[in-house]
């Protein structure tokens, strides 16, 4: 009897502790002195698609919304950077870039990162291009 007492005053004080921290707003964004929520940023309409057939070479873009601007989209193939360019399309940033020509016969993953204002907003995605000869 004196162990079920006690486990139910844990349980107590857990659930009090539960509904104190999401009063004051102290678990997640956009509470209390965290300051406002953030805007999730996103990777989208990839081009060519998820697991296409490319030649060496062949041309990529991409959609990305809520990050930083062009300084903060960092984009790999085989952890080496990539050179991309960028186009302010007002509420994202279309993002194009060209495969390496010494790629073949292999399948790649194009890595995007992109910085939010917020880091718990970050965004990593990305997406595989089997390149051939």
């Amino acid at each position: 009897m004196q162990t079920f007492k006690i486990l139910a005053i844990l349980f107590a004080l857990g659930f009090c502790n539960i509904t104190w921290a999401q009063a004051t707003g102290h678990i997640g964004h956009g509470g209390g002195s965290e300051g406002p929520s953030c805007i999730k940023a996103k990777i989208s309409r990839f081009k060519p698609d998820h697991l296409a057939e490319v030649t060496p070479g062949s041309e990529f873009s991409f959609a990305a919304s809520g990050s930083n601007g062009p300084g903060h989209i960092h984009v790999s193939i085989k952890q080496q950077p990539v050179d991309v360019t960028f186009e302010d399309k007002e509420t994202f940033y279309l993002v194009k870039g060209k495969l390496p020509d010494d790629i073949k016969n292999t399948v790649v993953r194009i890595s995007v990162m992109l910085k939010s204002k917020f880091s718990k907003c970050d965004a990593e995605d990305g997406w595989l291009l089997k390149v051939t000869e």
